[in-house]
């Protein structure tokens, strides 16, 4: 009856439209209710120490570091190492686009902004080289979810808060599963673009190349300090952030010059807006943690999924197509925020590895960024390329395929998270 309940409120108040944050809150009403527990002093005691949380000080430092990064310059040369390296290529820009979106990942770990950011830049390049636009946004926008992957991811964060499960590690694992669905998205470019006649940047020179490296040594050192901080405990995932973003402060004032103190403002304010959205999830999200765990609904869904409890992979297989379903018609942090307390218990009964679940979590989430209709890096693709939703549909779908391919050999074979985990963290 509980588990029930919880769901049909929420589902009937995102139904009505209300917003994820504020239908969480109601869910934990009615729950209050059902257990004959409600006082308003446990929702606004939980909803503030929900936020109070030194990991989550990570979030708006990272927002921050992805706003600067975009402003000051560090976006565009990562492009440009991408455009000398592989642009001449055939199907160059194509390969540009994947290998930028990698290195911008281990920038931002936000993948709305990285999609946008390429989608603006080289959207129109590769349409001006013959490329099909419906594909070319449909690959852009695939590639923007490998930021929640390759850490400093926001999502890594979120998942790790909600979850208890450290926050380093997930970072440290998530490295070879974002660098794999990188892999898969070259394999699929490689076959769709096999038709297309398109014109061939010409090669650069060996100069040019590497003036071109040169010039972007400095965006591309913030990933190498990131992960070799980590890797040897210089820093927490709080404090890298907090490094990454006086980084990218000093290289776009100092080094590049292209930010100027004007902008500060503005650049500030966008990475609060986004910030503030974040935060106002979590915090109402940990009041209908706290009751689920008082409700024992994790409980409760192990006894409907018994049955699967001996198989672990099979009963990972269920979880992920029913994260897939929730991901169609949910954005990335609210599934995590909403499912984690439910089924982290779940995972736990079953032996099954906390950090490799969340990897699994996160990439599954990652994808339903681009599932229709809610996807929103895809709506986001959709606005900037100047496409209808049902012509990058059309676009993103063998993308699409190749992500979910990588996401099952994940399940299928665990070590392929564990091992390079466990050489990462010694």
């Amino acid at each position: 009856m509980t588990l029930a309940l919880f769901l049909g409120t929420l589902l009937g108040t995102m139904a009505l439209g209300i917003p994820i944050a504020f239908a969480l809150l109601m869910v934990s009403v009615a729950l209050m209710w059902q257990l004959d527990l409600f006082d308003a002093q446990i929702i606004a005691q939980n909803l503030l120490n929900g936020a109070d949380s030194f990991p989550l000080l990570a979030v708006p430092f990272f927002m921050l570091a992805g706003e600067i990064m975009n402003a000051g310059g560090l976006s565009k040369r990562i492009v440009n190492i991408a455009m000398a390296l592989v642009g001449h290529k055939r199907g160059g820009l194509g390969y540009v686009a994947i290998i930028a979106s990698c290195l911008l990942a281990s920038l931002s770990g936000s993948a709305v902004a990285d999609a946008a950011a390429l989608a603006a830049l080289l959207v129109p390049m590769m349409v001006q080289a013959g490329h099909n636009r419906e594909r070319a946004a449909g690959l852009i926008a695939s590639g923007g979810i490998i930021a929640p992957i390759i850490p400093p991811s926001i999502g890594f964060i979120v998942f790790g808060v909600a979850s208890g499960v450290s926050i380093s590690k997930l970072f440290l694992a998530g490295i070879v599963p974002g660098i794999m669905l990188g892999g898969a998205l070259a394999i699929a470019w490689w076959f769709v673009s096999r038709s297309e006649n398109v014109e061939v940047p010409a090669k650069r020179s060996r100069q040019e190349v590497i003036k071109t490296l040169l010039d972007g040594s400095w965006a591309m050192g913030l990933p190498i300090i990131i992960i070799v901080g980590l890797k040897f405990g210089i820093f927490t995932p709080t404090e890298a952030a907090v490094v990454a973003a006086v980084y990218a402060l000093f290289v776009s004032l100092v080094i590049y010059r292209e930010l100027k103190i004007s902008q500060l403002f503005e650049v500030v304010l966008s990475a609060a807006k986004t910030t503030s959205v974040v935060m106002l999830l979590v915090a109402a999200a940990m009041v209908s943690s706290w009751l689920v765990t008082i409700a024992d609904l994790p409980g409760q869904l192990t006894d409907l999924l018994e049955p699967f409890l001996e198989s672990p992979t099979l009963l990972l297989l269920m979880v992920m197509l029913l994260i897939i379903l929730v991901g169609m018609v949910m954005d990335m942090t609210p599934s995590i925020l909403i499912l984690t307390p439910v089924l982290m218990p779940v995972m736990k009964q079953a032996g099954i590895d906390p950090v490799y679940f969340g990897v699994l979590f996160l990439v599954n989430t990652s994808i339903g960024l681009i599932t229709p209709p809610v996807g929103t890096v895809l709506n986001v693709v959709c606005g900037v390329s100047k496409l209808r939703i049902d012509e990058i549909t059309r676009g993103v779908w063998p993308f699409l395929l190749a992500q979910v391919i990588v996401l099952i050999l994940l399940v299928l074979f665990p070590q392929l998270v564990l091992g390079p985990l466990k050489f990462f963290t010694g």
